[in-house]
């Protein structure tokens, strides 16, 4: 496995890009340490899979560099980096068995048979298809068809990295949590390392160690799925991530001080610097109903089964809450609250409030 570096790494479609809205990549610079399970998780067309092409040898970037374990493999083709990818329609031999696909990337290799079997066998135990080895592909499951996709992708020892595109867009919904959760142990058996591209948070949060969030072409946050939830450092993290996402509320600001509606707002700490737009950023889960000066109209009440999801209006803005035990009626007025050190001042987008207790 590898150690992978992109250094100063820009992409653009245009022969002779000139301003930054030409690059579907800006800027990147980034590290993925050896045996690690990634997420690269933004919505469509934010250069997700751009990146992986590059990565994947598929594309040449206009700038920068990528390296393998310190090796600039920049100029490499697909075929001399040891990259082995995963898509999101299965890409597996219908008339081979389900032993000959995963022995297939292994005799392309010249692998001496013996450790063929010996590879063959432990990546089927692995992915709970040591049973099926003598099946034809084609009659497998849709879900059976993925497992065999990954494990021809994981049946090598010789791989720098294994990368995954959306592998469980065709998956049926029932099915994806036992493959999420399946690729997560096999992650932790063989210590690969792996990178995982998709547009759904709940498949980045559920797999990865990290997960670094995209947004036209640039990185607005990398970190634990904790810390994305926790503490955001863009509002658009906030918005992407949790179900429902951040509130963003319109906000004035007086000194150190944050005003919604024309009632003071009490903030995590104090804020950094000045002018720009200045935003308020507080989670449903931290919006508290009956309690607090901000008076609202309960206009959407939404049960989810285990809580509620309420909304609110104050004025012509919509603020979400979470709400467990009994919700309040539908067109009630109501005062809310906000948790005061998960309330957070974002300016121009990015976090602009310090941390209770953080240097200011």
């Amino acid at each position: 496995m590898a150690k992978i570096t992109l250094s100063n790494l820009r992409h653009s479609y245009y022969p002779n890009p000139k301003v930054p809205e030409d690059y579907a990549l800006k800027e990147i610079d980034l590290t993925w340490d050896d045996g690690g399970a990634y997420a690269l998780l933004g919505p469509s067309g934010c250069g997700k899979t751009t990146l992986l092409n590059i990565i994947s040898g598929l594309l040449t970037p206009s700038e920068g560099r990528i390296l393998f374990d310190d090796a600039d493999v920049t100029a490499l083709p697909p075929d001399q980096r040891n990259i082995a990818q995963v898509f999101q329609f299965p890409v597996i031999y219908d008339t081979m068995t389900v032993y000959d696909n995963l022995a297939f990337p292994l005799r392309n290799r010249g692998v001496d048979e013996a450790t063929v079997t010996r590879r063959v066998n432990e990546i089927a135990e692995m992915l709970e298809v040591d049973d099926m080895l003598k099946r034809r592909a084609a009659g497998l499951s849709p879900d059976n068809k993925q497992k065999l996709s990954m494990g021809r992708g994981l049946v090598r020892d010789d791989v720098n990295v294994v990368m995954f595109d959306e592998p469980l867009t065709v998956i049926d919904p029932h099915l994806k949590w036992k493959l999420r959760s399946k690729l997560k142990e096999l992650h932790q058996r063989v210590r690969a390392t792996m990178i995982y591209v998709t547009h759904d948070q709940t498949e980045a949060m559920t797999f990865a160690d990290q997960v670094v969030v995209m947004q036209d072409g640039e990185i607005v946050q990398i970190g634990t799925p904790v810390e994305l939830f926790d503490r955001p450092t863009h509002t658009f993290v906030g918005h992407f991530i949790g179900s429902p996402g951040m509130n963003i509320l319109p906000c004035k600001v007086r000194g150190d001080q944050a005003f919604f509606n024309g009632q003071q707002v009490l903030l995590e700490g104090p804020t950094n610097g000045e002018g720009g737009i200045v935003e308020i950023g507080i989670r449903p889960e931290y919006v508290k109903i009956g309690v607090g000066d901000i008076e609202a109209q309960i206009s959407k009440i939404a049960d989810v089964g285990h809580h509620f999801v309420v909304e609110a209006r104050v004025g012509n803005t919509k603020i979400k809450a979470i709400v467990i035990g009994e919700a309040p009626e539908q067109g009630a007025t109501v005062t809310l609250g906000f948790r005061q050190n998960q309330t957070r001042l974002y300016r121009d987008g990015w976090i602009a409030s310090q941390a209770a207790g953080v240097g200011a």
